[in-house]
This record gives structure tokens, sequence and C-alpha cells, in this order.
């Protein structure tokens, strides 16, 4: 089938495609919707995709429960453009300043634009963001002793309860709704990428109050015992401390779940692991022999318990669409000294892949993609199909009966046959984004040529990047060994013209 009469089809029957099969009419409750999003969570960190030294029950379990994924990706090796692509169904690429961002910056996603929560709040959902945003907060300097806006509310949730960056960013404050928690006015927060404050202690300066060494970088502010990206002064009451930030963020969305039981509601659960600093609750300390990285991917497995417990306990679990992925692919040591490295032992957290994190090769952004939703999936199932992150909004919209408009979602494909096994196929291609663009068509990839370097020295990632084109067969080589351009470089030609026509068209879904 030619691209545009694929896209033609997909869009014109996005009704048709979500209703029919499933039962569902007019009248029937439309399903909840739980997307639980990890951070920095390799395609080989969990049992269900074949790791062994730690253990990952739940995670498990939801996969026993539906279908697991082996060729769905992230839009991005790196956060900030993979979650920009998730909620808006266009890829980071396009839009400049949707690269990492530092902790003060503006929101990137415009107010008013289409995304999946102002969809499904269109349709009658409850919306809400709770973990990891890192997409940016209001429109210029941020006062962050007064209202914070725009963020969240005013892109479609109803609420929001998040970690305005990462966990090794400044500021180290929960922001709920347009306000910091727990904040005192009388000890404002002031928060700079520039320069330190003065009397301000920081890890460079001070490495004697360190609980946690920064290998790289990392070495500016001091909260709770680890040196962070950035400085800040202020704001003591309203800091958070790491080890409890998995039971924060697990209650908050458990409450929302409760509360809303009665009413279709779409849970954003963006968890703060596995990202560095790990520094797990003591309840998960020592539990996997992998030191503070392992322990991290057991209390995230735990925190997703929490989600389907609270699910199972309302009588929720048959009448919920379940989504559990991760932003991009692993990355041992990303700045502290933790012994990632030195306790990996036989653990793969990239699975058969080349790569992790920051890297063009598929360890980037091929990551865990599991759907359970009971009576529409089928239970213990794996499916090949190629499946991008992006093209969740487009699928949202066509399993509540909605027809997105011409300019909503440019790179967004309607999946839900794919995405509850009815069919193998999926996408026709797939952008992978890095420091240069790479191009999946069928089973062939394609890396463009770079002068950007083969190593992140400071992560010890393979980036993918050569002077030359790269071409691979991934059905006969998924771990990117043998480079086949020499041998095809009409396939080359060819690739090489569609990806400079798709990044031309400024969209793909036709």
């Amino acid at each position: 089938m030619k691209r545009r009469e694929f896209f033609k089809r997909a869009g014109g029957a996005a009704a048709s495609l979500a209703f029919a099969p499933l039962g569902l009419t007019a009248s029937s409750r439309k399903p909840n919707i739980v997307l639980i999003y990890t951070d920095d969570l390799g395609y080989g960190d969990v049992g269900c995709y074949g790791a062994t030294r730690v253990k990952t029950p739940n995670i498990d379990r939801i996969a026993g429960g539906g279908l697991r994924f082996t060729n769905a990706h992230s839009a991005s090796a790196t956060c900030t453009p993979s979650r920009y692509a998730l909620l808006t169904g266009e890829y980071a690429w396009r839009k400049k300043g949707t690269g990492i961002l530092p902790g003060d910056a503006s929101l990137i996603i415009e107010p008013g634009r289409v995304t999946i929560p102002s969809i499904l709040k269109k349709q009658g959902y409850s919306t809400a963001a709770i973990g990891k945003w890192h997409l940016g907060l209001g429109d210029g300097n941020i006062d962050w002793n007064g209202e914070i806006k725009p963020g969240p509310l005013e892109i479609g949730f109803d609420y929001s309860f998040i970690i305005p960056a990462t966990l090794d960013r400044v500021p180290c404050v929960f922001v709920e709704n347009h306000h910091v928690v727990n904040l005192d006015p009388k000890d404002p927060i002031r928060v700079s990428y520039k320069h330190p404050f003065p009397g301000e202690r920081t890890g460079q300066s001070d490495p004697e109050l360190l609980r946690v060494k920064p290998s790289h970088g990392h070495d500016q502010a001091i909260v709770n015992g680890v040196s962070r990206i950035g400085y800040m002064t202020g704001g003591k009451s309203a800091l958070w401390t790491d080890e409890t930030i998995v039971d924060v963020l697990s209650r908050k969305a458990t409450a929302f779940i409760e509360q809303h039981k009665k009413e279709p509601f779409f849970l954003y659960y963006a968890a703060h692991d596995i990202h560095v600093p790990r520094l797990p609750n003591p309840r998960f300390v020592g539990k996997t022999g992998m030191g503070p990285r392992g322990d991290a991917i057991a209390e995230l497995d735990w925190s997703v318990g929490q989600i389907l417990a609270t699910l199972d306990r309302n009588g929720l679990t048959d009448n919920t669409l379940l989504i559990f992925s991760s932003d991009n692919g692993p990355v041992l040591d990303d700045g502290y000294q933790d012994q990632a490295v030195a306790k990996l032992g036989s653990h793969k957290p990239a699975g058969p892949f080349r790569g992790g994190k920051y890297s063009n090769f598929d360890g980037g952004t091929r990551v865990p993609f599991i759907v359970r939703w009971p009576g529409h999936v089928k239970p213990d199932s794996v499916s090949s199909a190629l499946i991008s992150q992006v093209d969740l909004l487009s699928s949202f919209a066509a399993l509540t009966g909605q027809t997105l408009p011409e300019q909503a979602a440019p790179d967004s494909f309607n999946e839900v046959p794919a995405l509850l096994g009815k069919s193998k196929t999926g996408r026709p291609d797939l952008v992978e984004d890095a420091d240069v663009r790479s191009l999946v068509d069928g089973s062939w990839k394609l890396i463009q040529p770079s002068s950007f370097p083969k190593i992140n020295k400071a992560t010890n990632t393979e980036l993918g990047n050569d002077p030359q084109p790269q071409l691979y067969n991934l059905a006969n080589d998924p771990g990117e060994e043998q480079n086949l351009a020499t041998q095809y470089p009409d396939r080359v030609k060819k690739m090489s013209a569609m990806l400079d026509k798709l990044r031309a068209d400024r969209r793909s879904r036709q």
C-alpha cells in the first residue's frame, strides 16, 4: 500500500477502526487511559524483556495481561524531545528549542495547541500530569514564589503535580498546579543557570558536604547532600527529599484515580525513576545487588504496582487502557558515582541493541512498550509492529471517536489496530532522533552522516555518529554491527531522499 493511501485510510476511518471492533457504542463509557512513562529505562531493564538480575513483577504483570511490543520507539534518544513529541504528536526535531531544557526554561508547548490531554478533555475526561515534566514553565523569567503559568493546565491537564525539570536540576521542589508546594513566603526561591548566589555552597566549592559524589558536571547547588545542575537558594521548606519522592508521586497518582473513578480519566504518570541521582527509598536499597540503579528499577516497579492495585481495588482494571513505556534508552554513569557500571554484571540495559540514551543506534529509542486492556488486548502476547510514542495522540483521538484538525499532530498516525494487536504492521516508517536523524523503513535503517563525536566520553555511550552514511538491516542485524551502505548505494540514496522529504514537508501524517 502506498504511503498516502495508508494514511488516508487510517485517518478517514478513525472512528470505525476505534469503535466497531471493540463493541463500543456512543452510550458506552469510554475507557480510562493510564500512561506510565518512565525515565531512562532501557529495553533490557525489566523482566519481561529479558532482565534476570532485577525483578520487576508488576511491570511483568502488565505484559502478562497484555501486549508487549518489540519494535516500539520513543521519539528521541533524550527526555525533553520525547515528551514533547508524545504530548503533541509532532517530531521534536521540527521545532527549535526542544532539546534538553534547563530547569528555568519557558513552556515549549504552546497553550491552545492540540495535545493528548486537550483531546481527551474535550471528550469528558478528567486529566492529570503527575511526576516529571521537563517541558518548561511560564513564558519568560519564572517567579517561583508566585503563580507559575503557563504550564500543564494551559495545555489540557485539569490537575498537575510535577517535578519542574529533572532530579539533577534545580529547583528541587514540587509544583502543584500553579504554585510551589510548601513554600514559605519568608524564604523565597531564587534560581539561576548562570551564576551562583553569594554565600551559596556548591558541589564544586564544598565537596566534603556531599553524600553522593558527581562523576562529571553536576557540581553546583547542593540539595539533600547532592550537588545538582544550576544554582538555587531559598525555599528550604519546599525542597523535596529524594528518598521519599516515589511515595509522594505514587500517593498523588493513586489519589487521582480514586477521586475520578466514576468518570473517564487520563493519568499521565511520568515516574522519576530511574533518572539520576538515584537515591531510592531505604525500603529498596540493596534489593537487587546492582547498586542504586538496580534498586531504583525495583522502586519503579513498586510504584507501578501501586497504580495496578488501585485500579484493581476500585474495579477499574477491565475498563482501563494501560500503557507502560520509557522516554529513551538506558544510561549508566549519567553524572554521579553510584556504581552503576561496577555492579552491572551480566545485566544488559539495552537488551540486544547497540547504544543507549543520547545514541543514534537503536538502543537510544527502542524502549519497553506494553499495552494492557482486558477484553480488547490478548493477554501475554507479543507484537513486532513498528510503533512510536508520537502516535499516541492520533490513536487516542481515534479511540474516542474524534477526527483531528488537519494541522494538528503532524507526525502522529492512528495506530489503534496495532496497539490492540489487531494489526501486525504498524507504521510504514519512522524517524529516530539523536545527534542527527535516522530513518527506519521496513527492516532497513539509515543513519545520516555527521561530524559529531562517536563516543560520549562522559557517559561512555556509542553515539552512532560517523562521517559516512550508515545502513543496517535490522531484521538480520539488530545490533547494527554491519554497515551495508557501500553495498546498497541505491537504497542509501532512496532513504536519504525520503528523509529529506519528510523534513521538507514539515509533516508525515497525510
